[in-house]
């Protein structure tokens, strides 16, 4: 090795004496895994990767390459192993997690993340080739980390009142801005990793352009406190973001991805899930009383036909003189009447929000519809606009910055417990 480049090697490995053309002895095949890892005397099966892979390829539309299979088979082990040492840490440390509060929460994730009960939940990730058992473990080691945590690392982290009040302070300054709902997956990264994270980042990146599961990768590869609830990081003010996610985020529409962007600690990759602005009422939190009038084609029926009907069932809904005579008129035309009291502008599809929000009482939308599907107009029958949302208040935004440096602090600890195990891959 020349000296020129042992140098070279040396700064770039910090204290590591590493040859520029290393010769490699014996076989080492970065793409072939064993069946089992034991982790302090603990087995991760081949099994439980697959259980765990399964969930992420079910959440993608089964649209995963054999390749980046392989990079998740690869990125789920690492997060097995992670969650075994947090879990092994709680024991250690007398931490227990009671196996009801695992079962409350199961049923919560069955709702409000796959839309079933735990018995129709338990049916699907059978069907899929994971297991109830699988997802239980993850929620356990969630569950069991995040309460370590509390013991262990909050006591110790604090946030001064003057800290509080100058984000306060910077909250009421930026009254009228945007706000940004936003989900984050964090790699964190170092001068020795960084390339290898980044490429990692735009392999996720390009994952989910082609339809993968943000919420699904973010459980599985985010490094973040969010990763447990799928990356989600609720509704959050420029003052509280790092400038690099502000300045990305301000040229997003939602639903729309950017990164990886290189933040402090590693790199993030967002989605811009909502935006409206802040310390001021959103038009689309509106609450709507609606009717939703339709009428269908029979099978055969003509353009013609059905533009003519169309534009009859419009002249009609539109003299109807509000929501307490369009019962009978509908009845008259044979259309079907829907009513909900109880609906969020923002819950409607895009393009019906800003039509519905320009309504009056009593007034429709232009038609929309098909031949296939039929025609239907929405009728305003009440609104409540919403108040003026006064922000997060003294408290909260002391939590929100007590969880940042406590991830912080969590993030070293996972270190430790990484450095200090004794892994063994079986044969």
């Amino acid at each position: 090795m020349t000296l020129a480049g042992g140098a070279a090697a040396q700064e770039a490995g910090g204290s590591f004496d590493l040859p520029e053309n290393p010769v490699i002895f014996g076989k080492n095949d970065p793409n072939h895994r064993t069946a089992t890892v034991i982790i302090n005397g603990e087995v991760i099966t081949g099994t439980d990767i697959d259980q765990r892979v399964a969930l992420i390829v079910a959440a993608s539309g089964g649209k995963i390459d054999a390749e980046e299979l392989q990079r998740l088979r690869m990125q789920v082990l690492r997060n097995l192993m992670d969650e075994t040492l947090q879990i092994q840490e709680a024991r250690a440390q007398k931490v227990e997690v009671e196996e009801e509060e695992v079962e409350q929460t199961y049923a919560r994730v069955a709702q409000q993340n796959f839309g079933r009960d735990t018995k129709a939940l338990d049916q699907y990730l059978q069907k899929i080739g994971s297991s109830p058992a699988s997802l239980k473990r993850q929620i356990r080691g969630e569950l069991a980390w995040q309460r370590l945590l509390r013991r262990n690392v909050q006591p110790f982290v604090s946030v001064s009142d003057e800290e509080v009040r100058d984000v306060l302070k910077r909250l009421q300054d930026q009254k009228g801005t945007e706000e940004y709902r936003v989900g984050e997956i964090f790699l964190s990264a170092n001068s020795e990793n960084r390339e290898a994270v980044y490429q990692n980042a735009q392999r996720i990146v390009e994952q989910l352009r082609q339809g993968g599961s943000f919420v699904a990768y973010a459980r599985q590869f985010s490094e973040a406190s969010s990763a447990a609830v799928g990356g989600d990081l609720g509704w959050l003010r420029p003052a509280q973001l790092p400038p690099e996610l502000q300045a990305a985020l301000q040229t997003l529409q939602p639903g729309q991805l950017a990164g990886p962007i290189e933040v402090r600690g590693g790199f993030s990759i967002v989605v811009l899930v909502d935006q409206r602005k802040v310390l001021t009422a959103d038009p689309r939190d509106a609450l709507l009383s609606l009717k939703q009038i339709s009428i269908s084609f029979p099978p055969g029926a003509t353009e013609a036909d059905a533009t003519a009907r169309a534009q009859a069932f419009a002249a009609a809904m539109k003299d109807a003189r509000g929501c307490a005579t369009v019962d009978a008129v509908a009845n008259q035309m044979g259309a079907e009447v829907v009513s909900n009291d109880q609906i969020k502008a923002r819950d409607l599809p895009g393009p019906l929000q800003a039509m519905v929000l320009q309504l009056s009482p009593g007034e429709t939308t232009a038609p929309f519809g098909s031949i296939e599907d039929g025609v239907r107009v929405l009728m305003l029958c009440g609104r409540d606009d919403p108040k003026v949302d006064g922000g997060p208040n003294f408290e909260e935004v002391q939590n929100q910055m007590e969880e940042e440096r406590v991830q912080k602090r969590a993030m070293s600890y996972l270190r430790d417990l990484r450095r200090d195990a004794i892994i063994d891959y079986g044969n």
